[in-house]
């Protein structure tokens, strides 16, 4: 049996206010409706922060700052694994718009639990809501 090779994506913690920006799935995605932090896969050769910053002005409509990476994981579903890369980003420019998810969400970081999150997501969520991750 060969192993999967992982498939690297980067997310960005998007903070203002001492909110956090959350985005649900489109229903006809893979894992629909779940919720999950922006950003997707890096492309060959990308840089990461350059791959975070093209794929929030794909899905959001806005020109972001990435700050420093403040989480990394594996975790394997039963059609992939992946690799995920999480930076915080405190600063950006231009209105968000939503582009590509089913709903958008800022909300406070003690509420985050109370949301349907990828599952290779839940353990982040869970230490920014419990103030274990700062930014």
């Amino acid at each position: 049996m060969t192993e999967r090779k992982s498939i690297l994506v980067t997310a960005g913690i998007v903070v203002e206010g001492g909110r956090v920006l959350i985005c649900q799935r489109h229903h006809s995605d893979p894992y629909g409706m779940q919720w999950e932090f922006p950003g997707g896969k890096v492309e060959r050769g990308e840089d990461l922060k350059a791959s975070l910053r093209r794929e929030l002005a794909e899905e959001l409509a806005i020109r972001a700052e990435i700050d420093e990476e403040v989480f990394r994981l594996r975790h394997q579903y039963p059609d992939r694994n992946v690799e995920v890369v999480f930076f915080a980003v405190r600063n950006f420019r231009g209105p968000i718009r939503n582009e590509v998810f089913e709903a958008i969400a800022w909300v406070e970081r003690s509420r985050l639990t109370e949301f349907n999150f990828l599952e290779a997501d839940r353990e982040l969520v869970r230490q920014i809501s419990h103030d274990e991750i700062q930014f």
